[in-house]
This record gives structure tokens, C-alpha cells and sequence, in this order.
């Protein structure tokens, strides 16, 4: 069963009370000055979610943490676990607006915002970026949309075949005619997967050459592929 948006973060929570938690968590205040101050990770998330704390104090930890997180090893992941709970009501703001738009089930999107979230923190380049929190919500929320945008004209294109051929006469190209309707079959089925699917188990591609082709994260195209293959499988039991 998928986990819930906030069983995630209850997990975070968890995971960094834990003591090996606290000692990678000392490695990176003895390897980060703005971060020695802080005795644990809740002293700095206190002080990332206050509202009175400026700007520039936050954004200054914020950096510090990416850095850390961008390492190798247990405390390159304390650091990422920390960013991700300071950065969660952000995250979360991108997940409620990615379901008033309907970008995808609840799953897909609440595991679309955990994997891009990762994705952005470890892959930003702190010499073009002056804004942590703003640019990696902005990042995330665009690379969703543009990925929904990627599917959508995808899902056009099959139904324009579709038409196509059918004016064609699916006789005149029997082939064509029937991987066409087979495409348009597993659109009306499992939706927008229905690329994803098709990408890896008609046209060959790996999975990870089909999330970067559709600019899904790994992660969230592993869970998408499985829940959809699922689905095809259920809808064949019907079948039988």
C-alpha cells in the first residue's frame, strides 16, 4: 500500500531522531560553521520554520545543508532529510496545487514531489542559484507541469494517428491500423502511464531512458510503471 504524504513525513521525523541520525548530524556541524551552533536537527528546523528568523539567516543554513547533502555517505543523507522536513510546507504547497490541477493520481503525485524534491536538492548548482527554498519549489512545480505537458500532447498525438488511420481504411494498412488501435487501447486503460508503458515494453526502452525521455524522476516512474502494468493485468483478468 502507498504511503500517505504525511506517513512520509512522520518517517522523516523518525528517521532523524535516531542516534546514528545525530552522529552523521554532528559530522556536518563540525564540517559546516553555520551550522555548529545547532545541537540537533530540530534546533534548525525550529529556526528555518520560524517566521521571524531573516531571510538571509535561513537561506544561508539552507546552503550549508545542500552542500552537505550533496557529499557521500550517512551524512550527505542526514543532510538531505533535514532539507527535505525544512523544506516540507513548501513541498507540500506544490503538491496541493498539483492535485487542484489534476496532474496525476494522489500516488503519482505524492511520490512525483519526494523523488523531484531529492532530485533538485542533490542536482542544484549553488553558483547559479541565490534563493534555496524558492528555487527548488519553483524547479519542482515546473518540471511537473512540463512533464503533464509531455504527456498530454503525447496522448493528442495518438488520437490524431487514431483518426488517421481509421480514415485510411485500417485495411490499407494492417500493421500500422493495429499497433494504432493497441496504443489507443492502453491510453483509454491506464491514461497517461500509457506512454511510460509503451516506451518500455513495446519500443524497448529501459526505464530510465523512458522517465528522462518524459522528465518523470526514476523513482516515480518505477512506482508509475508497476501501478500500471497492475492495472493492464487486472483489466486482462476481466478479459478471461
Amino acid at each position: 500500500m502507498a504511503s500517505t504524504w504525511h506517513e512520509i513525513r512522520d518517517h522523516l521525523l523518525r528517521s532523524s531522531s535516531t542516534l546514528e541520525f545525530h552522529r552523521n548530524f554532528q559530522t556536518i556541524r563540525r564540517s559546516c560553521k553555520p551550522l555548529a551552533p545547532y545541537g540537533d536537527p530540530a534546533a534548525v528546523l525550529d529556526v528555518l520554520h520560524r517566521g521571524n528568523v531573516p531571510s538571509e539567516r535561513k537561506n544561508e543554513l539552507l546552503t550549508n545543508l545542500v552542500v552537505a547533502s550533496q557529499a557521500k555517505g550517512g551524512a550527505a543523507d542526514a543532510a538531505l532529510t533535514t532539507m527535505l522536513l525544512a523544506l516540507w510546507p513548501a513541498f507540500d504547497a506544490v503538491r496541493r496545487r498539483a492535485l487542484s490541477r489534476q496532474l496525476g493520481t494522489v500516488d503519482d503525485i505524492t511520490s512525483e514531489v519526494l523523488a523531484r524534491a531529492t532530485t533538485a536538492i542533490r542536482g542544484l548548482d549553488l553558483q547559479r542559484v541565490t534563493w534555496i527554498a524558492a528555487t527548488i519549489q519553483r524547479n519542482i512545480e515546473r518540471d511537473m507541469i512540463r512533464a503533464r505537458q509531455r504527456e498530454a500532447l503525447w496522448e493528442r498525438e495518438i488520437a490524431e494517428e487514431y483518426r488517421t488511420t481509421r480514415e485510411s481504411s485500417l485495411s490499407d494498412t494492417p500493421a500500422l491500423g493495429s499497433q494504432t488501435l493497441f496504443r489507443k487501447d492502453l491510453v483509454e486503460l491506464i491514461g497517461a502511464d500509457a506512454a511510460l508503458v509503451i516506451r518500455v515494453a513495446i519500443d524497448g526502452f529501459t526505464q530510465a531512458e523512458a522517465a528522462a525521455e518524459l522528465g518523470i524522476p526514476m523513482e516515480a516512474a518505477r512506482k508509475r510503471y508497476q501501478r500500471a502494468m497492475k492495472r493492464l493485468r487486472d483489466a486482462f483478468e476481466k478479459i478471461d
